[in-house]
This record gives C-alpha cells, structure tokens and sequence, in this order.
C-alpha cells in the first residue's frame, strides 16, 4: 500500500505564507509526476502545480509566480510554497503521486486526505 499524507495547512492572513508538505511512504519502486490539487466549497477539484521527476514544473494561471512546487526525491516528498496568499486561494489542497509500488507495476495515482488552507484576515 501506498499513503500520501499532507501537512502544513493553516489559518492565514491575505498576504501572507504556508508551505505544504506532501510524504509518500509504503511500497514504492518509483514516483513519476507529484502535484497538488485544490477544491474549494462548491467548485470543482483543479489543478495548482505538478512536478515531473526530473523537477520540470507547471502551474495553474491563478498562481503563478506566487506559488512554488518542489520535491526531494530521496524523501518522496513534494512540496507547495505559497506566498502572497489570497482569500480565493482558500481550499482544501490535495497532493497526488504517480507511483509503481513494485519493479512490474504499472503507475498508479495516489491520493493524500487533504489539507486546510484558510485566507482570511
């Protein structure tokens, strides 16, 4: 079995930072592609930034250049810095992992439980 588990939400004033955590752990050969996603009340769950392996990053319009993906391979964790926080930032923020849990696995995409992110002065 695989678990993601997130940490790092929080109540936060407009203009201000969190950093998310995001730790793979279990049977794990491999991790492709790592992202975190958002889901606001009443909105559909979007994507915020993904990281290749390889550490080539993308993000979602409404972040960029406040917001910064990064892992660390040999901990098989990714991370979320987000900086210049906004009230429409608010959401529960998931993290996802590609990830072949053995040698003759095919990838399969992981789920974390979720974290609170609150922007609100």
């Amino acid at each position: 079995q695989v678990q993601l588990v997130e940490s790092g939400g929080g109540l936060v004033q407009p203009g201000g930072s969190l950093r998310l955590s995001c730790a793979a752990s279990g049977s794990i050969f491999s991790i492709n592609a790592m992202g975190w996603y958002r889901q606001a009340p009443g909105k559909e769950r979007e994507l915020v930034a993904a990281i290749t392996s390889g550490g080539s990053a993308n993000y979602a319009d409404s972040v960029k250049g406040r917001f910064t993906i990064s892992r660390d391979n040999a901990k098989n964790t990714v991370y979320l810095q987000m900086n210049s926080l906004k009230p429409e930032d608010t959401a529960v923020y998931y993290c996802n992992a590609a990830v072949k849990p053995r040698y003759n696995d095919l990838y399969s995409i992981y789920w974390g439980q979720g974290t609170q992110v609150t922007v609100s002065s």
